[in-house]
């Protein structure tokens, strides 16, 4: 027994030295091969698709051969077995790049097959040349690289160095950066970001509607319209008294009406809402079989539609009313700095100080402007924006005119921020002695009590509740005279002989100084031309149903915008503007020419008297209009926000309050003290 195990020892030592030998010889023997010929492992695919495609043909002697030139390829499987592939010249494309043997002192391209050993051999003497050979380490320079990558050609490694170096010297460039010059980078990135606008882009946007999955709210619709037909059986059941169906039904509606609320699309909607949906089938069906009428279903549909037309029509009145008001009422921090400013003015006792007189009042080689407003804010932006632009801020006076509430606030404000060197001169319209009724008759006309009745008593014909659809109409500004006074101009300035009128909503973005060079050609007003094809022509204005009307004008004429206006005062006094102003106004008592308003008294008036400037002068619609073009708000030396959305109310169109904002002074105490802390 000792002897059998000692033999067993023997023999199980013998064995396992054996086992060890083989499989160091079996090391050594690979790893010969794997330095000598540069093997990898490859898939047979992938060693046809490099032989067949990726080498070049050049410089070959015995390619025009008709037997062509055998390639072999070596290569190990991945179960480690060596094999070989041939493949003849003919097979290839003319596109291979051939080496001559004899003259090869360079590792030739490297074009994707990696570690592989092409051998040229011919077929007539069988014997073999090798054309090229490469290492792991021409493949991949570093070790920890995938070996499955395929290699590009020569022109895209160059390309992908080039980038390289570009990334390398920005990152250079980033590093040494002072932190100053990368606060202002990050500034100018935030403002660039605030002014992007996406209109162009989403025309190209895969999110836009077109591009979307047309089943994505498939679900919810039908939701929706089950809901609908849910409502009509409901309706049909109770007037049957079928209250089993009718409680049915509305326990299914109620369901289905809680699983949509505000969801937009599928994915929005519960998990549950699916099995909602069939059971609101179910109970469709039910109802179906049970109360199926054609006729009555196709009138409580029409019911139901004309009752939701007549919902739409209502609540889209009460936006418009809703909107009107709050483009009326006086936001409560502009309230607030108004009464701060008339505080201090008083309380400091300015009231009773005399303003000097200031020749340049009445200098008409200087450049004169014109801004009627009660809007502190807006007067002050207009003011400072055209200073900032003017290449000779010396030579320009503002005349600015305000009622009695607000004329101690406007006072103070320009006398603690006087827009130096500019000369500013503050008015109030009781002032003006010679404005009364008896002169101007749209003055006695805002006094009736019935124009006041006509747009803004309830119970007239006029009102919300009756239906009228003129809610712009409704505003307080057509009842001040401040809106009128722009057609008073030689009145108010005598000794001008021309002088440039500013809305109090507009920001000047270019020196306005070569206006007043402008050949108007005899003509009254210079003014930009509103009208784009049939829009904003006198037909859009004025009542030419009315002969009067119809006789002296032209429908198709074109019209043109207050708000940046330059007004030839002596060609003024010599047409007599005011006294064709007057006349069209006591025509117009019974409001059956136009509505109230300045724009259309202003057509009739400056009829044929109006120079058209270049558009790029005054740009309008910022105040309505989200559309407006970005490259024409850019290049415009004024931009108008006529509309609703005045840039100082919370209506304003995001994208165009900052060309308004960065006028304003928001460290001004008095604005912190008013707005900061509403």
């Amino acid at each position: 027994m000792a002897i059998t195990s000692r033999n067993l020892f023997r023999f199980r030592t013998l064995l396992l030295f054996s086992s060890l030998l083989v499989v160091v010889l079996v090391f050594l023997f690979r790893s010969e091969i794997s330095d000598t010929l540069s093997l990898e492992i490859l898939p047979l695919s992938r060693i046809k698709r490099y032989a067949q495609r990726y080498w070049h043909q050049q410089d070959c002697w015995d390619c025009k051969k008709e037997q062509g030139i055998d390639i072999t390829v070596t290569y190990t499987d991945p179960a480690g077995h060596i094999k070989i592939y041939t493949v003849n010249s003919r097979e290839l494309s003319s596109s291979w790049v051939w080496v001559n043997p004899a003259n090869i002192s360079h590792t030739p391209p490297t074009v994707g097959l990696q570690n592989v050993v092409l051998s040229r051999q011919h077929s007539s003497n069988g014997s073999q040349d090798t054309i090229a050979t490469r290492s792991p380490d021409a493949a991949h320079p570093s070790g920890g690289q995938n070996p499955e990558a395929i290699q590009i050609d020569p022109i895209k490694l160059k390309r992908q160095y080039l980038r390289q170096k570009r990334k390398e010297q920005r990152t250079a460039e980033l590093i040494q950066v002072s932190k100053e010059a990368e606060l202002k980078m990050r500034q100018a990135a935030i403002e660039r970001s605030k002014q992007f606008v996406n209109t162009a882009r989403e025309r190209y946007s895969i999110w836009r509607r077109e591009f979307s999955n047309p089943n994505s709210d498939s679900t919810l619709k039908l939701m929706k319209d089950q809901v609908i037909m849910a409502k009509v059986y409901a309706s049909m059941a109770r007037s049957k008294k079928e209250f089993n169906l009718y409680d049915s039904l509305m326990k299914c509606i109620k369901e289905s009406q809680l699983a949509v609320e505000d969801a937009n699309s599928d994915n929005e909607l519960p998990r549950s809402s699916l099995g909602q949906a069939k059971a609101m089938g179910h109970a469709l069906s039910i109802a179906k079989d049970a109360l199926l009428n054609y006729d009555a279903v196709a009138r409580k549909l029409r019911a139901m539609l004309q009752y939701m037309e007549e919902n739409i029509i209502a609540v889209k009145k009460q936006n418009t009313f809703l909107v009107q008001h709050a483009a009326k009422t006086v936001p409560t921090p502009l309230h607030c700095l108004s009464l701060q400013l008339s505080t201090d003015y008083f309380l400091h006792n300015y009231s009773s100080k005399e303003e000097a007189y200031n020749e340049k009042l009445e200098d008409p080689s200087l450049y004169h402007y014109a801004i009627f407003s009660d809007n502190v804010l807006s007067t002050s932006v207009v003011v400072n924006s055209t200073i900032l632009h003017a290449k000779e801020p010396e030579k320009h006076v503002f005349h600015i005119v305000t009622d009695k509430l607000h004329f101690a606030a406007m006072k103070m404000w320009f006398i603690l921020h006087p827009p130096r060197p500019a000369t500013i001169h503050v008015e109030n319209i009781d002032d003006f002695k010679w404005l009364n009724s008896s002169y101007c008759s749209v003055l006695r006309q805002l006094e009736s009590s019935r124009i006041k009745d006509y747009y803004f008593k309830a119970s007239h014909a006029s009102s919300l509740s009756v239906g009228n659809e003129n809610l712009k109409y409704r505003n307080p500004k057509y009842l001040s005279m401040l809106n009128h006074l722009r057609f008073y101009m030689p009145e108010i300035y005598p000794k001008l002989e021309k002088i440039l009128f500013l809305d109090d909503d507009i920001v000047v973005q270019k020196d306005l100084t070569p206006l007043w060079s402008v050949d108007l050609k005899g003509m009254v007003n210079g003014a930009v031309e509103t009208c784009k094809e049939s829009f904003h022509r006198f037909d859009t204005y004025i009542n030419f149903s009315n002969p009067i009307i119809s006789k002296n004008f032209d429908p198709r004429a074109c019209g043109w915008a207050f708000g940046m206006n330059i007004f030839d005062l002596k060609e003024w006094k010599k047409r007599n503007i005011t006294g064709i102003y007057h006349y069209w106004q006591d025509l117009n008592e019974d409001r059956k020419l136009w509505k109230l308003g300045t724009l259309p008294p202003g057509l009739i008036t400056f009829y044929n008297l109006t120079y058209p400037l270049d558009r790029s002068w005054h740009v309008l619609g910022l105040g309505y209009d989200p559309a407006v073009n970005p490259s024409e708000i850019e290049n415009a030396a004024v931009i108008h926000y006529n509309g609703n959305y005045k840039p100082w109310l919370d209506l304003a169109i995001a994208k165009y309050k900052t060309h308004w904002s960065k006028f304003v002074k928001f460290d001004n105490p008095y604005i912190q003290i008013c707005y900061m802390n509403n």
